[in-house]
């Protein structure tokens, strides 16, 4: 399964375009459309919106490989785009330990889909934006629209 239109649209409004380097808000280095850079990545001169939207291509095709992965259920359009942008955001790492993996994997698809929700801290306090990506990416998962207000 591939990554559908909506969903990435989504992703690429939640991200936000950045042609330089920047810290985001673990303080790691990041460029373009949110991708973290590796050492010995960088790019003094900073990169064209055609360059980041080929790098996000590749850092999408390693989310959807990490949901194809870890999902051992079958997924709709919506279900697959909103891990995908879940995995984009936090890391394949954050949803293989986490209780919507438990949960979808046992075919609790509702369940699964609250759990969403639950992934909008940043340390100890709610942040807006991640609360507004959730809301999208739980609408995706619900069939419903891409989430046109969702910004991160």
């Amino acid at each position: 399964m591939r990554l559908s239109a909506a969903g990435l649209e989504l992703l690429k409004r939640s991200e936000g375009f950045r042609g330089r380097t920047y810290l985001d808000k673990a303080g790691y280095p990041t460029i373009g459309y949110g991708h973290r850079l590796v050492h010995p990545e960088c790019y003094p001169e900073g990169i064209s919106e055609a360059q980041g939207e080929a790098i996000l291509l590749m850092d999408v095709g390693e989310a959807e490989q990490a949901v194809e992965r870890l999902v051992k259920v079958t997924l709709s359009q919506g279900q697959f785009d909103a891990l995908v942008d879940f995995v984009f955001n936090l890391g394949a790492g954050r949803l293989a330990e986490s209780r919507l993996l438990a949960e979808l994997n046992a075919g609790r698809y509702d369940a699964a889909g609250g759990q969403l929700l639950r992934w909008d801290h940043a340390g100890e306090g709610e942040v807006a934006g991640l609360k507004s990506r959730r809301e999208a990416e739980l609408r995706l998962w619900s069939g419903g629209e891409s989430g046109r207000q969702a910004v991160a």
